[in-house]
């Protein structure tokens, strides 16, 4: 049976946030349009511990702020060796999968937009990545896993 994510509390931790995303939202009602913004945001501390949320408000830094709350309430660890992950991972969600495989020889990160905002939050330093599917920003900003998927 899979064991739930723990959750780690962001006091005592140095964590930097980086703003991945932030898109306008527009909602028709009776009165006109109501303009809005959302924001998607990951926080780590390049040490192992990574975050992401998403904030919503009607001016920009109001949902970046609310944005970095959310992520450092989903902080979790993921296990690094040598700068590095341990194992191969195949991450997969609806259609969209994110492979990232171990790279010992030193390439340094190679990944695009979102993937490489969050494997650099985490703080590795050598992985090669790749997004199948969906690129949609929100579902490729998932935190790698904390157990292997064979």
């Amino acid at each position: 049976m899979r064991q739930p994510k723990q959750r780690i509390p962001s006091q005592g931790l140095d964590l930097k946030d980086q703003v991945i995303s932030i898109n306008r939202v527009t909602k028709v009602v009776k009165g006109g349009k109501n303009l809005s913004f959302a924001a998607l945001v990951v926080v780590g501390d390049e040490g192992g511990h990574v975050g992401f949320g998403t904030g919503k408000a009607r001016e920009v830094p109001l949902a970046i702020k609310k944005g970095i709350e959310a992520a450092k309430k989903n902080l979790i660890r993921v296990p690094l060796i040598n700068n590095t992950l341990p194992h191969q991972l195949i991450r997969t969600f609806r259609r969209r999968a994110r492979a990232g495989q171990t790279c010992l020889g030193r390439d340094g990160v190679i990944a695009g937009g979102a993937v490489r905002a969050v494997m650099q939050a985490v703080g590795v330093r050598d992985v090669r990545t790749k997004v199948l599917g969906s690129t949609n920003h929100t579902m490729s900003c998932e935190p790698p896993s904390t157990r292997c998927c064979e």
